[in-house]
Order: structure tokens, then sequence, then C-alpha cells
């Protein structure tokens, strides 16, 4: 069933306008999420906001946003003060620039939406817009408000939609050289490359969402389902070593990779 739109607004290349929505493409309405009870009563606990030093209870009204300029030193700031600098929501997506979706690092790629038309009346001019992008292998950058933070924007066509991704702000990337410039420029010796490349052979298969399952959740589910049915108690975590975590990790590479093959010739092929 797809989800309502949590957003509506307007798409816009130069003189072409129409009425989009824009909804998540993804959700987390599957995860399992719990509370945190009162053991004796059963009853949910609630949270309370109280003064690290006294620890007494802080009223609502006496609560008020703080910035840390040192070590227990602040700034604070009445709604006013932040309502005053936060930005107008203004709902027009107005694509001013149109790069090449490779020259756009993945890493900038934050949250993806999904844009459609809000009505048929504006149906052929989004078909316009995302045809023209297609056809030229371009994306379109924009800006837009959401969550009352302007946020870059980057607009892909996609079938019959348009998919939009914010994008990360150059300040919230971490340069990979930081990380990477002190590895060994090593090459890998031929034998062990061709044991691996054999390997990536064996286990190369067509790409499927149920790779990406989370087993946890599946078994959370089955849990509460068992609870709900029977009120049991919940089924104990395997040991180290019922599961294997509490071998060494220390092992030789070309004897793992041997073994890895062996196994994998025993085996039917994937493909």
């Amino acid at each position: 069933m797809a989800r309502a739109a949590f957003w509506k607004g307007y798409l816009k290349l130069s003189l072409v306008t129409c009425p989009v929505t824009m909804t998540p493409a993804t959700t987390e309405g599957e995860k399992v999420r719990f509370h945190t009870l009162n053991k004796e009563t059963g009853r949910r606990v609630k949270t309370r906001y109280v003064d690290s030093e006294t620890g007494k209870p802080v009223k609502e009204d006496d609560e008020v946003k703080g910035y840390e300029t040192s070590d227990g030193q602040f700034v604070t700031f009445e709604d006013e003060e932040l309502e005053a600098v936060a930005l107008e929501s203004v709902r027009t997506i107005d694509i001013d620039t149109f790069v090449k979706k490779d020259t756009i690092n993945w890493i900038y790629y934050d949250s993806p939406y999904y844009v459609a038309p809000d009505d048929k009346v504006g149906e052929e001019a989004f078909a316009v817009i995302r045809e023209a992008m297609a056809s030229k292998g371009v994306v379109g950058i924009s800006r837009v408000v959401l969550f009352r933070r302007e946020r870059a924007v980057m607009l892909e066509p996609r079938g019959n939609g348009i998919v939009l991704w914010t994008l990360r702000y150059g300040n919230e990337v971490r340069d990979p050289a930081d990380y990477f410039s002190t590895i060994d420029d090593e090459k890998a010796e031929p034998k062990l490359l061709k044991m691996i490349t054999t390997l990536i052979d064996e286990r190369s298969e067509s790409w499927s969402p149920s790779m990406v399952q989370d087993p946890v959740q599946t078994q959370l589910k089955a849990i509460i389902a068992e609870k709900r049915k029977k009120s049991g108690k919940a089924k104990k975590k395997p040991d180290e070593e019922q599961d294997g975590r509490g071998a060494s990790n220390v092992v030789d590479l070309m004897g793992a990779l041997k073994k890895s093959l062996e196994k994998s010739e025993k085996k039917p092929s994937r493909k």
C-alpha cells in the first residue's frame, strides 16, 4: 500500500511548473521498538528532565535551549530567537543546475524520496522535466526546506517518476585520505589474488532484497508472537561456543582460502 505524501509543493524548471508530492522512499515502520516499563506494575515509565546537580525535576517553563561554548559554559536561546533565524518553508523545488550523476560522490547521498505529480493536469509538465533530464543523462540540483532546515537536493529521473536525494553538506563529509593514506600501497600476491577471484566467481549471484533482510528483527517478531500466545520467557541467546564467536580470529590467510575453495568446489554453483 502506498503511503500518504508527507510533503506537497511544486517542481519548477524555468517557466515549467507542476504540483508534486514527496514521500520517503524508505521506512522503519516494520522495526521492532520497545518501551521501558515498570517491572512491578507493567505500566510505561515516563522520562523527566532533572537538574544535573540537584537532581530535582525541571518545570517545562524553565527549560531553555543552550549551546556549550566550553566545558560547563553555555549560551542560551529563547524560542523566539530560534524562530527568528528559522528558514521560511518555501514549497517549491526550483531546479537551477544540472550535472552528470556520476560526478556526485556517493557519500554525499543522504535520504531518498519519491517525487510524483500531484494531479492529472500536472502530469504532462512533470513528464517533460523528467524525460528532458533522462535524455541528457543528467540530474537536477536544487534546494528545499525540510524539517525546518534548508537542504541541497538531487533529482534523478527513475521510471515514470523522480527520485529526490537530500545531499549532505560539505562539512559533514570527512576526507577519506585522513583514514586511507596510511595504508601501504602494496600489490596483492598473484596466487592469493587468483584464489580470491575464484571465490568471488563461485559466490556471485543476482541481487535480491532478501540479501539485506534483518534476521534479528525476524527473530524478535517470532519471540513476540510466541510470548503473546504463551506469555513464556524469551529464548536464551546462544553462547559463544554454539555460534562460533568465541573462536580466535587469527587464521592463516592461505589456509582459509584453500578451505573456502574446497567447499566451493563441492557445492553446485549459485549462478
